[in-house]
């Protein structure tokens, strides 16, 4: 969005995409790392988990934070190296403290979701002020809202899968505390998903290509999802979480395409 707003020169986009998918995926590799580490006296216990390195005692917790220690030194280099002034700081933030407290929520909240939302979707802060010099906060909150109800519709989707063992293990989750509304509070996240999107894209003035390609592909991936999965079914919830990554790339393909319209031809917001 913010290259779209700035017109960056077609040259350097694709090095600033390459740049922040590395940082997006220092970022999430590590807290994968931290949240298996936390999380290992739960994973024991659940089926789906007990098999991951950490529980199955294939590595062990001592490995692991030595692990975990150069994935937080390499990414702060990288990091700095990419990024400086506020975009480096709340990458940071994220990097440490957001993403270290998020596996200590699951023990002292039914809704450890909803700080997930906040802690992994701050990379959308993050590219915008790295880019966008203006800092224009109301499209950045609209769609950081946007990113965070699409975090609690998705991984509650993905709670699902472990309703059972979680109960046993001792495990808080939306899927858990939402019980029999679940469903329709997952349409609630996806509509207001579906409207901050909306309202981020006609803040940042974007034009046709971004409503029917992202918008109206978001639209069709949402319904899909709502009338494909079977939250009664672990292989069905894990097929539609992960399904949602294509969503990620549809809504991506809107804004690609028109940011390029834009620097090739001028096109009139809706």
């Amino acid at each position: 969005m913010a290259a779209y707003q700035q017109k960056l020169p077609l040259i350097i986009y694709p090095v600033r995409l390459i740049e922040y998918l590395v940082a997006a995926f220092m970022l999430r590799s590590s807290a994968c790392t931290i949240n298996d580490i936390v999380d290992s006296d739960f994973d024991i216990n659940v089926e789906r988990t007990k098999k991951r390195p950490i529980p199955s005692g294939r590595i062990s917790i001592k490995a692991a934070l030595l692990f975990l220690l150069a994935q937080y030194l390499i990414a702060i280099a990288v990091f700095y190296c990419i990024l400086d002034g506020l975009a480096y700081t709340v990458t940071v933030i994220q990097l440490l403290p957001l993403s270290i407290i998020y596996p200590f929520m699951k023990r002292v909240t039914n809704f450890p979701q909803a700080w997930l939302g906040i802690a992994i979707n701050l990379g959308f802060v993050t590219s915008y002020l790295a880019q966008d010099g203006q800092k224009n906060v109301p499209m950045i909150f609209t769609g950081m809202i946007g990113c965070w109800c699409w975090t609690m519709l998705y991984d509650t989707i993905y709670a699902c899968q472990d309703k059972r063992d979680d109960i046993k293990a001792g495990v808080n989750s939306s899927a858990l505390a939402l019980g029999s509304l679940i469903g329709p509070m997952l349409v609630v996240f996806g509509l207001a998903f579906l409207a901050a999107f909306i309202s981020a894209g006609a803040l940042n003035q974007q034009t046709t290509a971004y409503y029917i390609i992202s918008i109206g592909g978001l639209v069709v991936h949402l319904t899909w999802q709502f009338f494909s999965v079977d939250l009664d079914v672990p292989d069905s919830c894990g097929k539609t979480f992960r399904n949602n990554g294509q969503l990620g790339w549809i809504i991506w393909a809107g804004l690609a395409t028109d940011y390029i319209w834009k620097i090739y031809g001028p096109f009139s917001p809706l």
